[in-house]
């Protein structure tokens, strides 16, 4: 799975940068949280995005959605993933993968509770247009 996976991001992100061969500075995403477009395309009304995040020890996503399925590859760090119900849903090391579901059925966040930067390579797979992400009210879980 995970080859497969990573089979498919890797053709994805090769037709991408062949395609547009444009690229994107730095971008902040949040306090100390740091992102960057390593490539994008469009075909058929979906953006295909490839984006690098990297989060410092203690920081957060915040509670978010996507409207677009996201596959991602842990590439320095952990990630502790949490859904709505409060509860782990997941916790990935540095070469996990890891995909997410489109939809506010689907309100998340992604936790950087190491010591050491979390580095994400994440593929947005989103409707032509849409932001990175939705931005939900913490669900009521003791941590933000």
């Amino acid at each position: 799975m995970r080859i497969a996976l990573r089979t498919a991001v890797t053709a994805v992100v090769t037709g991408a940068a062949l395609m547009t061969c444009s690229f994107a500075g730095a971008t902040p995403a949040g306090p100390g949280i740091t992102s960057r477009i390593l490539a994008r395309t469009t075909a058929d009304g979906t953006d295909y995005i490839l984006r690098e995040v990297t989060l410092p020890p203690g920081q957060t996503t915040g509670w978010h959605y996507h409207d677009g399925p996201l596959y991602g590859v842990v590439r320095q760090g952990t990630l502790s993933h949490f859904d709505s119900t409060c509860a782990s849903d997941g916790v990935y090391r540095t070469g996990g993968t890891i995909q997410e579901p489109a939809g506010p059925g689907y309100v998340h966040i992604g936790r950087n509770l190491g010591d050491t930067p979390l580095v994400l390579e994440v593929l947005y797979v989103l409707p032509h247009g849409s932001p990175f992400s939705e931005d939900a009210p913490n669900p009521g879980c003791p941590f933000q």
